[in-house]
């Protein structure tokens, strides 16, 4: 009998280590996304004066997103994570109630595609089930929560819209909407960027391998540009560039015209663009190269 206490407490302080390094069998995590973005910008927004705080969000013009990523964890609590993600943000004046909104009567669409790299790092983290998940042991089954906030890089193209009278989507940019093609000191805006997602996560791991999670995550970009609205009217050439530069004839009874040099944006305030994502993680398992302690 006391050779079977000793053997026990042989083998379990070497279980106990084996379980604690276990994550280490698990460090890749292919994420599938699905989920909307939102932007916030000149176009569209609350029925106030514009603002770039999330009291101007308007959740009309929510659109679906996408995305696939692979998450590789440090340690227990900290991981990188490496996205592709997909989605459409889009404003209309014409949702807002503000005089001033409603006379520049502006809209616009952007497909947004974005690589990123996130840096996570857990501030709640619990598990259940057994302490050892042993083979053939009746008991609750085994689950991680999983709480992070994160921080990254990313890289994005997007392509301002709008529809003109004819039913068809131009691409704003090369228009040149507040003078870029007639002013020389006034330089076209590149359609690729770079941006600083922030945000926050939660995951349910209900076996080793698969669980769910939510994410929530907004862009600090560096342009004012996604809505190809910014500074103020200018004379532009052409008649499809000139309406989509001004649009307020387009309002019926408005008598009130815009004169080149007045205020068309708000070049104070970056623009922004959000993801909120529902995903399925499935871990890959690392084959261990002693399998004594296999589970």
């Amino acid at each position: 009998m006391r050779k079977i206490y000793l053997l026990l407490l042989l083998i379990i302080p070497l279980i106990s280590s084996a379980q604690t390094n276990d994550w280490r069998r698990y460090r890749y995590e292919i994420i599938l996304n699905a989920g909307v973005s939102n932007f916030l910008g000149d176009l569209g927004g609350a029925n106030q004066i514009g603002t770039h705080y999330f009291r101007d969000l308007e959740f009309s013009e929510t659109r679906f997103a996408c995305g696939i990523g692979l998450r590789y964890k440090i340690s227990p609590r900290l991981a990188m994570k490496y996205n592709f993600t997909y989605g459409t943000v889009a404003g209309n004046d014409a949702l807002t109630s503000d005089p001033a909104r409603q006379n520049r009567n502006l809209s616009f669409r952007s497909r947004i595609y974005e690589l990123s790299g996130n840096f996570e790092a857990a501030f709640l983290k619990d598990r259940g089930g057994h302490r050892y998940k042993l083979h053939n042991v009746v008991g609750d089954k085994a689950y991680e929560i999983y709480s992070y906030v994160f921080i990254g890089l990313a890289f994005y193209h997007y392509n301002p819209q709008a529809m003109y009278i004819d039913g068809r989507w131009y691409d704003l940019q090369p228009l040149g909407t507040e003078g870029q093609n007639v002013d020389p000191s006034q330089k076209p805006y590149s359609l690729w960027q770079f941006s600083i997602p922030l945000g926050i996560g939660f995951k349910y791991a209900f076996d080793k391998q698969w669980g769910i999670g939510l994410e929530y995550g907004i862009r600090k970009t560096f342009t004012d540009y996604i809505d190809d609205v910014s500074t103020n009217y200018a004379i532009v050439d052409g008649a499809i560039p000139g309406h989509l530069a001004n649009r307020t004839d387009e309002i019926k009874g408005n008598l009130s015209w815009v004169r080149p040099g007045d205020q068309r944006g708000q070049p104070l305030y970056k623009d922004s663009y959000m993801f909120l994502m529902v995903n399925i993680n499935y871990k890959i398992k690392k084959k261990r190269q002693n399998n004594f302690f296999q589970t």
